[in-house]
């Protein structure tokens, strides 16, 4: 073979059009089940039955199914163009002679980088820009799931092309000395300071960066917050490391989370969340995120995907020299060292997370079933725990039990179903039985 690289991307093509065409005859059949015409997902009474009664999983309405496909093609279509894209660069010739433009320019190393950077960084910007305007713009407002104004959407995705400028020029430059340095063992140096990268983001990311995109603020329903506190004593978290963040200024949807690291870790809430969902829900949610907190599991994560890391760049290391010998003449550059090389790094990325992902969302759907399980230990709140889940798919229009091969490659949590049923199940305390996260939990 003269080109490997254009194969590999080809394959990876042909395997994600296979994946597309896999979900649609799934999902074919599942359509036929949805009997209800509703405008959004079908539920459950607005009190949801009583407190004591199992929750029934819904029937999703044909706009929920409809917004699921829909999710799956345009998510397809941005991993497709996701490859695509630095593709492009490499075999039209575009960043060779970006690269030769810069090194006219500067005979520092460094600076000729930062020339390279910006013209590239510009241009990858401009050509993924049509895509990311659809998807994360008129997309959700087709959808009704935002209300973001065209000029915010413009100044935050303005503000993410720059942050990602920055922090390129200030560490960017680090993987090419290193591969010029060490070309043998450039794949183990950079393994190595991946976790220090993950780590150092976790570390920065909720003090300097989110707050350029959102207020962050500490809760403001005291009634809330005195709950809260209780539940941060019994975990031995500090209640003060509790924040809600304007998110309703872009969008719709509900979410919670852990961000941080040592000093810096929290647990954020959407102010949308906290209008939508009850107390009980929200300390349930909220115990959810304790357990993330208490049991380390963004530490667990970052240290999977720095595991994941290292795997893919040994491979790299393998297919790197052959690849490049074979396609020099069209990409004009002959070592991965060459500035004019990173759109092949991105590519390798690219296609190394598209490899990576089962494992790793494996990883994540056992993380978060852990989660769950301890939010229910702390509250034994099992009809909140799962009437939570249920107004979570509602308020998304979103399905309860994805395809399998999208749960299977794309799913970071267990299928909202597999969440209901088990908090209708999961009830240990009646029966005396010891509980999985006692330890972290003070009765």
């Amino acid at each position: 073979m003269k080109n490997v690289l254009p194969w590999l991307a080809f394959g990876a093509c042909v395997c994600l059009v296979l994946l597309c065409l896999a979900f649609f005859s799934i999902q074919n059949d599942e359509s036929a089940k949805t009997s209800q015409p509703h405008s959004q997902n079908s539920a459950q009474p607005s009190n949801f039955q009583s407190e004591t009664a199992p929750i029934a999983v819904p029937v999703p309405g044909s706009t929920a199914v409809r917004r699921y496909h829909a999710t799956v093609t345009v998510g397809i279509t941005a991993i497709l163009w996701s490859i695509l894209s630095p593709a492009l660069f490499l075999f039209t010739g575009w960043s060779a002679r970006i690269c030769s433009w810069a090194k006219r320019q500067r005979q520092n190393w460094y600076f000729t980088f930062v020339l390279y950077a910006i013209a590239f960084g510009l241009l990858y910007f401009l050509v993924n820009l049509p895509l990311n305007y659809y998807a994360s713009f008129v997309f959700p407002h087709h959808l009704d799931l935002t209300n973001q104004t065209f000029s915010r959407w413009l100044g935050n995705t303005l503000k993410s092309a720059a942050v990602i400028l920055v922090i390129g020029l200030a560490v960017g430059w680090i993987p090419f000395l290193i591969i010029k340095k060490s070309p043998r063992r450039w794949w183990l140096w950079l393994g190595l300071l991946v976790p220090l990268f993950l780590y150092a983001q976790l570390l920065i990311q909720p003090v300097l960066i989110d707050p350029l995109f959102h207020q962050f603020r500490p809760l403001q329903d005291k009634t809330l917050e005195s709950k809260v506190l209780a539940l941060a004593v019994r975990t031995g978290i500090k209640g003060s490391r509790v924040y809600e963040v304007n998110m309703s200024v872009d969008t719709r949807m509900d979410e919670a989370y852990v961000t941080g690291l040592f000093g810096t870790r929290r647990i954020v809430f959407w102010d949308t969340m906290l209008k939508d969902f009850n107390d009980d829900q929200l300390l349930f949610i909220l115990g959810h995120e304790m357990g993330h907190y208490a049991l380390h599991h963004v530490i667990k994560l970052a240290a999977f995907a720095s595991l994941m890391a290292f795997l893919s760049l040994y491979a790299w290391y393998w297919l790197a020299g052959p690849v490049i010998r074979r396609c020099k003449r069209r990409w004009g550059f002959d070592t991965l060292s060459d500035f004019a090389a990173l759109p092949l790094l991105i590519l390798a990325f690219q296609l190394s997370v598209l490899a990576d992902r089962p494992a790793y969302m494996a990883f994540s759907r056992h993380v978060e079933h852990e989660a769950d399980r301890f939010g229910l230990e702390l509250t034994h709140n099992n009809h909140a725990a799962a009437t939570a889940f249920v107004k979570l798919v509602q308020n998304s229009i979103y399905v309860y039990q994805p395809a399998p091969i999208i749960q299977f490659w794309y799913g970071s949590h267990p299928t909202p179903a597999e969440r209901i049923e088990f908090c209708n199940q999961y009830r240990p305390w009646e029966s005396g039985q010891p509980s999985c996260c006692e330890e972290y939990i003070k009765q």
